[in-house]
């Protein structure tokens, strides 16, 4: 598969602190971390996939002990990170880089953090990265997993001053495309966001509690 990411990493670079100036407030972010903490041991190993700058879950989990990777697109939103969080190890990746046979390995993770992060892919890329992560975690892991709710594929809109492209599903087909994926849904929590930018709409936000299932 040919894979587009054309302006979504610049987008991001531009972005850069003003993201989380654009979204002070992530509770329902905080929440589903803590619930990661809560379930492992400290020195249990979580990726941070899209992890922008750091915060607050690279450093929510590295404040719990846990050894903390990140990944994103944008080298800008990177550079932030590993001033944030120094003791996380951060790499400019794409999820499909970690796939099977892909040209990254960087081991299994007993949890993957996936906020917002795979909003940024195709419909059609979704799935697959859903089983790359799949196939990431160790049997049993965790994903925490968090999508905003609109029927919309690969959707130019405005973002703090920058344009990418977004995709998402309806609550009831995300949770089929999970569960298709392997995993086994444990919690389910929402929440309407108003950010503080203007350009940014108010949005429902979903977050998902997720198991890995046994091989499919």
């Amino acid at each position: 598969m040919r894979l587009d990411r054309t302006g979504q990493a610049e987008a991001f670079d531009a972005i850069g602190g003003r993201y989380d100036e654009a979204f002070p407030h992530k509770d329902g972010q905080i929440a589903a971390a803590e619930w990661i903490v809560e379930s492992l041991p400290a020195g249990s190993r979580a990726l941070d996939l899209g992890c922008g700058t750091g915060l607050p879950t690279a450093r929510q989990l590295v404040a719990a002990g846990f050894e903390v990777v990140g990944i994103d697109l944008s080298g800008g939103m990177l550079a932030l990170a590993r001033q944030n969080v120094p003791e996380a190890e951060f790499h400019q990746l794409d999820v499909a880089d970690l796939r099977p046979g892909g040209p990254r390995d960087l081991g299994r993770f007993d949890a993957v953090a996936a906020f917002f992060s795979l909003l940024m892919l195709p419909r059609t890329e979704i799935p697959l990265a859903l089983r790359t992560i799949h196939r990431l975690l160790v049997p049993g892991g965790l994903l925490a997993l968090s999508m905003v709710e609109a029927d919309v594929d690969d959707f130019a809109i405005p973002f703090i001053g920058s344009t990418i492209r977004v995709s998402g599903y309806l609550r009831d087909e995300l949770r089929e495309v999970v569960q298709a994926a392997g995993f086994e849904i444990v919690g389910e929590t929402s929440y309407t966001y108003a950010p503080a930018s203007v350009d940014v709409q108010p949005e429902e936000q979903i977050f998902l509690r997720c198991r890995r299932k046994q091989p499919m």
